[in-house]
């Protein structure tokens, strides 16, 4: 089942960025995400299903931190919950375009309630992006 055939509702999220250009090559090549409509100032794309925009914002707000786990997680962020396989897929083709992680992939809480594959990183404008795989989805809102 796709996304657009699921009963879960679909997501919009806009986002700051200080370069379409930079977020063209980064949203578009590096992650590969298909571009839908644009214009000056902002560009849809489609991840997985979900409409994500970027406008052009040049003046921004610095992230804040909160431990998790041993590492500093960067607040706000997003992502997507995807299979092991396709986090292992894109976790490559990040490392393979140069990407510097903010927390590099691991497996967070290994052995407890929630284990999950996980990593972060910040697209060209410093938005925080955080990708995560779970072996068992009913783990993912596990208290």
């Amino acid at each position: 089942m796709t996304v657009l055939a699921s009963s879960i509702p679909r997501f919009h999220l806009a986002m700051p960025v200080d370069d379409l250009a930079a977020a063209r090559r980064f949203y578009g090549e590096v992650l590969g995400l298909a571009q839908g409509r644009s214009a000056d100032t902002w560009v849809d794309w489609n991840l997985q299903g979900h409409q994500f925009v970027t406008h052009l914002a040049p003046a921004r707000v610095r992230h804040a931190h909160n431990p998790v786990d041993g590492h500093d997680v960067p607040v706000p962020h997003f992502g997507l919950i995807l299979t092991i396989p396709e986090f292992q897929k894109l976790a490559d083709r990040l490392r393979a375009a140069g990407t510097e992680f903010v927390i590099e992939p691991y497996v967070r809480f290994e052995g407890q309630t929630g284990e999950q594959w996980t990593m972060f990183l910040l697209d060209p404008a410093g938005n925080a992006l955080e990708f995560k795989a779970f072996a068992d989805d009913s783990q993912v809102f596990a208290a």
